[in-house]
């Protein structure tokens, strides 16, 4: 029995997912491609599999250990540079459009990162960021969370695409880090510096920790000290 199938892997799928599905996989590649047991969402016409996740990774990790062992594989990771709410009520009219205030940045592969932190370390495959702009279309229909009001996300759709950052190995990660080597911070020096809050910086940290980036090398009171290796 296949662990995934064409009509598990497209049935939730988000206009997003799809639209990064097809760019990725190329209009000479194929989408819903088969490699073992699995179904990966593409193959480039130059065979590397292509899986877009647009959020935490850690569904992926034994799924791409598995087919590094034989394929190459590029995971998509899109990063939301802006996004556009539109507001339709439960009709299906549209009620009005607004600008999320919340910007995303690529430190946000560090969330996706938090539990699966191996999985730069995997030969043949490397993460992609793509960089792009959101459209989320919600519905006010009363079945949507507290938080929102009741109001549901119905899809999300590609407005825009930007660029992408390429990570191919750890060493690619040094670039996230704005200290020397041998220079000493903390978590809260990071986060500073680098303009993120405490949290993600923590989780930053605990991932190139992983990866053999960053290690502890002391500890000062409740703060722990870094460096680079």
């Amino acid at each position: 029995m296949l662990k995934n199938s064409p009509s598990i892997g497209t049935k939730r799928e988000s206009s997003l997912h799809r639209s990064l599905k097809f760019q990725y996989s190329g209009t000479d590649g194929e989408t819903e491609a088969l490699s073992g047991s699995y179904i990966c969402d593409g193959r480039t016409a130059g065979g590397e599999l292509i899986e877009v996740q647009t959020g935490s990774f850690g569904p992926l990790r034994d799924k791409v250990k598995s087919l590094c062992k034989t394929e190459k594989v590029r995971i998509i990771h899109p990063i939301i540079t802006k996004k556009f709410i539109e507001l339709y009520n439960n009709g299906g009219e549209f009620v009005h459009r607004r600008k999320s205030p919340r910007k995303g940045s690529n430190w946000d592969l560090f969330n996706a990162l938090l539990y699966a932190p191996e999985i730069p370390l995997i030969k043949n495959l490397y993460i992609e960021l793509a960089i792009i702009d959101l459209i989320e279309k919600r519905i006010d229909d009363g079945k949507g969370s507290w938080r929102r009001k009741g109001v549901s996300i119905s899809d999300r759709f590609l407005a825009a695409w930007h660029e992408s950052v390429i990570l191919k190995s750890p060493r690619d990660y040094y670039q996230f880090i704005p200290f020397k080597k041998k220079e000493r911070f903390t978590v809260k020096c990071l986060g500073e510096k680098a303009g993120i809050s405490t949290v993600l910086a923590r989780k930053t940290l605990y991932v190139l920790e992983k990866i053999g980036i960053a290690e502890r090398v002391e500890r000062k009171g409740r703060a722990y000290i870094y460096m680079l290796k």
